[in-house]
């Protein structure tokens, strides 16, 4: 009897015990569970995030290519196509410079050959001077013609405004010194307009672009996606995926 009773005893210490460890278990993980409510950064580390791509401003994109063609595209994200109105203003400028040095050289050597040539005073002379002494050989024929025409306004004096060419070879040759420069002059007026064109035409494209960008975006955040982690004090931690729809 004595010996049963012992065993009793042994036995219900035993499952006190175990009670006790089972308790002490469970008071710990529900004091972890209420840890990582409070601190959910330690073990979280999926944090919930919709990120979302801002918008692009089209008058931006336009000032960008007005400014330099190619960077109105760069700003909407498509360099591939605005790299060749860059290219192209780059040409266009070059080709600027050259007519615009073109007609100053030409315009320095038919000043010097009527000087030397016409005995022509450089002095305060207009443009339109310049092209009439090559027209006629000299300042009496050109007086007497407006004479006849009685266009008096536009008669010469024939001490300030002299000139004489010693032969029509020589005037020709001075004529297409002076047309080679007017038209280089011509060439760089058509140039700046090729320019203005070629930012207009970027300008346009630029706006395209970034109207394409906005549409893309605004349909990338009608469906977005998050990933997180749950966590709960009696279930353990699972991952959460969620999928938002905005009509």
């Amino acid at each position: 009897m004595k010996k049963i009773f012992l065993i009793f005893i042994v036995l219900c210490s035993t499952v006190i015990s175990q009670t006790s460890q089972l308790h002490s278990i469970l008071e710990l993980k529900i004091q972890n569970s209420e840890i990582n409510f409070q601190n959910p950064a330690i073990h979280n580390p999926l944090i919930k995030e919709n990120s979302t791509t801002n918008k692009k401003n089209p008058g931006l994109a336009i000032l960008y290519s007005l400014l330099l063609p190619g960077m109105g595209e760069l700003y909407a994200g498509n360099y591939q196509s605005g790299k060749y109105f860059t290219m192209a203003d780059g040409v266009i400028w070059g080709v600027l410079a050259g007519f615009n040095i073109y007609g100053d050289w030409q315009e320095e050597n038919y000043r010097a050959f009527a000087k030397s040539n016409a005995n022509v005073d450089l002095t305060g002379k207009t443009s339109e001077f310049f092209a009439n002494i090559g027209s006629h050989l000299s300042v009496d024929d050109f007086n007497r013609i407006q004479e006849l025409n009685r266009d008096f306004e536009k008669v010469y004096n024939t001490t300030s405004h002299y000139w004489k060419w010693h032969s029509n070879d020589q005037r020709r040759e001075y004529r297409n010194m002076w047309s080679s420069s007017e038209q280089a002059y011509n060439n760089v007026r058509f140039a700046v307009g090729a320019l203005l064109l070629n930012r207009l035409i970027s300008a346009i494209n630029a706006v395209r672009l970034v109207t394409a960008f906005n549409k893309n975006i605004s349909e990338e955040n009608n469906l977005q996606v998050s990933f997180g982690i749950n966590q709960t004090a009696t279930l353990p931690n699972y991952l959460s995926i969620n999928f938002h729809t905005k009509f």
